[in-house]
């Protein structure tokens, strides 16, 4: 027997194109398609405005492939950690984290990481592979039923700071985006988007020349090379003289301000020196 196909790697218009192959109307592809992202449906029998035979049809050329929740951790605070289970059985992190005046996903692009950074408990694990739009978009709508099933309210915020560096799966991150705050997607604002790198300058030019409209956190911990390089090995590939033109040349194209995250280690980087390199 052939290996079916997941169906979400059809766009639209071939969506349409799959029905009229089978002598069946065009626009029953806009309605699978808006099940399959709005509605955020894992299974063909919840696509009730498609007749049964039509459902079938679908269920014998398809597979909707898609994650699971593996384990949750909720703690007093109403954060939520969980362990989500990929199509392949990989694991990644996804975390729902509440406050007074927002609701925030934080979520994974890949599964692993390759950059070594020696804070990070993700820099343990090798990169294994990255995660494909849907896998991203689908930590969104879990954790946004989380929100509304624990907090009564939907999701305000997205971060991509979980497992992986975005810039380097920048094709699927960017596509995820796209259907995240597409109307046919989940209709969030980009301006609610976060997303924190640890600083690669040619693709943060990319962003700047692509004309992205979400936010640009920037993971630094040291503003001196020296220090920065023992934590985080990257900065021997870019320095932070790179670093800093390529943030330059987004804000100069964005205008777009960004967030600088800096984690402050006893003995490490809290010195006046790395205080004055910082200003």
């Amino acid at each position: 027997m052939a290996k079916k196909q997941d169906i979400r790697a059809l766009t639209k218009e071939q969506l349409r194109g799959f029905f009229t192959q089978n002598k069946d109307k065009a626009f029953r592809g806009n309605q699978v398609y808006e099940w399959l992202w709005h509605k955020a449906s894992y299974s063909f029998d919840e696509m009730t405005n498609l007749s049964k035979d039509t459902r079938t049809m679908l269920e014998e050329n398809f597979v909707i492939n898609h994650i699971k929740v593996d384990q949750m951790q909720r703690s007093n605070d109403g954060t939520i950690k969980n362990a989500i289970k990929l199509h392949d059985n990989m694991i990644v992190e996804s975390v729902l984290i509440p406050t007074e005046t927002r609701t925030t996903a934080c979520v994974s692009s890949q599964v692993g990481c390759s950059l070594d950074c020696n804070f990070c408990a993700t820099a343990r694990l090798k990169r294994m592979r990255n995660l494909n739009p849907d896998e991203i978009y689908d930590q969104v709508v879990e954790i946004d039923k989380q929100s509304r099933l624990y907090n009564g309210h939907k999701l305000s915020n997205i971060v991509f700071m979980g497992m992986g560096e975005p810039l380097l799966n920048y094709k699927n991150v960017l596509e995820s985006i796209d259907k995240i705050t597409s109307d046919e997607g989940l209709g969030m604002s980009p301006k609610r988007i976060t997303l924190s790198t640890v600083g690669i300058p040619k693709m943060i030019k990319k962003l700047a020349d692509d004309e992205v409209k979400f936010n640009l956190a920037v993971s630094l911990h040291s503003a001196i090379d020296e220090i920065r390089s023992k934590m985080m090995p990257i900065n021997d590939k870019s320095n932070l003289a790179e670093l800093l033109a390529s943030l330059q040349y987004w804000y100069a194209k964005t205008k777009r301000k960004i967030t600088f995250e800096y984690v402050i280690w006893k003995g490490i980087n809290d010195t006046q020196n790395d205080a004055n390199a910082l200003v």
